[in-house]
């Protein structure tokens, strides 16, 4: 046995023991101890940097981490086993990534803004906010040794006489607390009921005096973030929310890495865990203690996710999804509890989720397609959801088709050697002169934040920027010499952004062309979608009317650098909507409105998948987007008129 040390930035450390020649990075996750990992281990991403501080490691060189980054003694966690005692410093960048992570989640005047109308749009349709949760006062006769009846049925007979409904079901849970509550409060109850035509259910009983509130919680479920809001289901009024990084990310950036990862010995449960055990339970924690309740008054929940985090949320294989044909275990399912997936809220709260359209389409793209409001519109509309996977609806009030594409490690800043996540130290915005060829950004993170990285937007941005700026050529290739364009002994060029001096990490934070190639291709996958699924309708770019951008990234796009870069249609920027996390919006309107989850329903049953993989000419289309702007020009008239 050997012992491993863990030591974080703060101080803190974690020590643990475990057999020699055991992976580095499956001793910290067997720990839970938090390191990134975007590619689930298998060394291509080079994002699990530790640094040995004493002891023995055999670690592989690799191509992430350079002679003098090695002699300094970093290591990548997924290169390395175990060889005796040893102790290793994990960087704050890798550890603390999930509690810092910016997320679209209410928590901007900009959001709520959005938020709120999303909410009116729905209403002007007619899908107002309105569910079958009630809190009924009933008063009892007191048992005397002349009335015997017992507890249930006596609470039963009084629910008839108010309700007028015949079936009362009351389930062991408040059968439980019945006799207690009903002695404290003499018989004058509080009662939290599900209602409906011809039955009734009772969440719970509370004493006259109780100040009873009766909460739901929405959640937005992404593959890198998570997304919460408790609601009180009588008023629609927002009691507490909440936001983390999905404890899943270690096991993998994308959905691909997560559903290998699940076919493991233990897998399914393992992911489940950390959904469910380190991410939703602390979140409802979190937020119950901000709103004063107990979690338990916490009787229903609406999910948005896409399909593998729906499968992996409820423990179901997800491994079909991936396989050809990729068919899910299901599209729409009612029959999931609280109890069943172990959340931390009333036992028997019911646990809606937003039914998926196809493997890569989820709940939560219906959830957005119904805020996106594109259903009610005569005019052709697109809307997009940005985020570890791209997906697309287009339609209108006839029709709407939707389809997945891969291009999300990028965007959350995978497959880039300086790219992360939108937490502190990452650039997210930037512009470049275009005759110094000088750099300004913003940076997450408090006042004096150095940087540390690239995030989605800021990728964005600096590659539009380099190509606005003539320094680098529509194949992504550097054409310009200056203090801060390298290359290295193999010819790759790369644009420093910060020198080391000038950074919080280790080493210059730059970006290379290989890291250009990536995200090009990524942004081509995208505008190819989009024109792919036009072609299949035979339509083309100039018949869309409005395009609608959700998901965390969306928050933070330059609309139009992204369609410089050839990445959106080269349509008027007005078009162009921001309409926040579309997902955890849906969710709330299906928690609080039964017209609204219906609706939800008939979206997804009326919405037809196209499957891009078995598209004639997708691959034709894919290619001539891999360039800056397009192999096309014609297709981007005010961006070349611009150049």
């Amino acid at each position: 046995m050997a012992n491993v040390v863990f030591q974080f930035e703060n101080g803190e450390k974690v020590t643990v023991s475990t057999m020699a020649g055991e992976n580095l990075l499956e001793t910290a996750r067997k720990s839970n101890v938090v390191i990134d990992a975007p590619c689930s281990g298998n060394g291509s991403c080079g994002k699990c940097r530790v640094k040995l501080l004493g002891g023995e490691l055999d670690s592989k060189k690799t191509r992430h981490i350079n002679e003098e980054e090695w002699a300094e003694g970093w290591r990548l966690a997924c290169c390395s086993t175990v060889a005796g005692d040893v102790q290793v410093m994990v960087p704050d960048i890798a550890s603390a990534y999930r509690s810092r992570m910016k997320v679209a989640d209410l928590s901007s005047p900009q959001e709520i803004k959005i938020f709120d109308d999303c909410m009116e749009h729905l209403a002007e349709a007619d899908l107002t906010l309105g569910n079958n949760i009630r809190i009924i006062d009933l008063k009892m006769d007191v048992p005397t040794l002349d009335d015997t009846m017992p507890d249930n049925e006596r609470l039963t007979r009084a629910l008839q006489a108010v309700t007028g409904i015949e079936k009362i079901e009351l389930p062991f849970s408040t059968l439980m607390e019945l006799p207690d509550v009903l002695r404290a409060s003499d018989f004058e109850v509080q009662c939290v009921i599900a209602q409906n035509k011809e039955h009734v259910f009772v969440y719970d009983v509370f004493e006259k005096s109780a100040n009873v509130v009766a909460a739901g919680l929405a959640i937005d479920i992404g593959t890198t973030t998570v997304s919460a809001v408790m609601v009180d289901m009588l008023t629609g009024r927002i009691l507490a929310k909440a936001s983390s990084g999905n404890g899943q990310i270690r096991y993998g950036a994308d959905v691909i890495n997560r559903i290998i990862e699940s076919q493991k010995p233990g897998g399914h449960k393992k992911l489940q865990d950390a959904i469910i055990d380190e991410t939703l339970n602390p979140m409802i924690q979190q937020m119950s203690r901000a709103a004063g309740l107990s979690s338990r008054q916490i009787y229903r929940l609406s999910v948005g996710g896409n399909s593998t985090m729906n499968h992996l949320l409820v423990g179901i294989n997800a491994d079909p999804l991936r396989m050809e044909p990729y068919i899910p275990a299901f599209y729409k399912t009612n029959s999931i509890y609280a109890s069943d997936i172990r959340l931390n809220v009333h036992p028997d709260a019911h646990v809606i989720i937003a039914p998926n359209i196809g493997s890569y389409v989820g709940g939560d793209i219906t959830a957005g397609a119904l805020v996106s409001m594109l259903w009610n519109q005569p005019h052709f509309s697109l809307f997009i959801d940005l985020g570890t996977n791209g997906e697309l609806v287009f339609g209108n009030s006839d029709f709407m088709m939707s389809c997945a594409c891969s291009a999300g490690p990028a965007f959350e800043g995978g497959d880039i050697s300086c790219g992360m996540r939108a937490t502190d130290g990452a650039i997210e915005a930037c512009k470049i002169d275009k005759e110094t060829m000088e750099p300004t950004f913003d940076i997450i993170g408090d006042p004096g934040q150095k940087p540390i990285g690239l995030c989605g937007s800021g990728i964005i941005d600096v590659i539009a920027e380099l190509f606005r700026c003539g320094i680098i050529s529509p194949k992504g290739k550097f054409v310009r010499e200056g203090k801060r364009v390298k290359h290295d002994h193999y010819g790759m060029g790369s644009y420093v952004l910060a020198f080391e001096e000038e950074a919080a990490g280790s080493k210059d934070v730059e970006i290379t062309e290989v890291d250009i190639d990536n995200f090009i291709r990524a942004k081509g996958a995208i505008f190819s979608a989009i024109r792919t699924m036009l072609k299949s309708l035979d339509f083309d770019i100039s018949m869309i009317e409005e395009v609608y951008v959700a998901g965390g990234i969306g928050s933070g796009i330059n609309m139009q650098n992204a369609v410089n870069i050839g990445m959106f249609p080269d349509i008027p920027i007005e078009y162009y909507h921001y309409i926040g996390n579309s997902s955890l919006c849906g969710a709330y309107a299906m928690l609080l409105s039964t017209k609204a989850e219906r609706k939800v329903y008939e979206l997804a049953r009326n919405m037809t998948y196209l499957e891009l993989s078995t598209e004639p000419g997708y691959m034709d289309e894919f290619v001539a987007c891999c360039f800056l702007p397009h192999t096309d020009s014609s297709l981007f008239p005010t961006v070349m008129g611009q150049l």
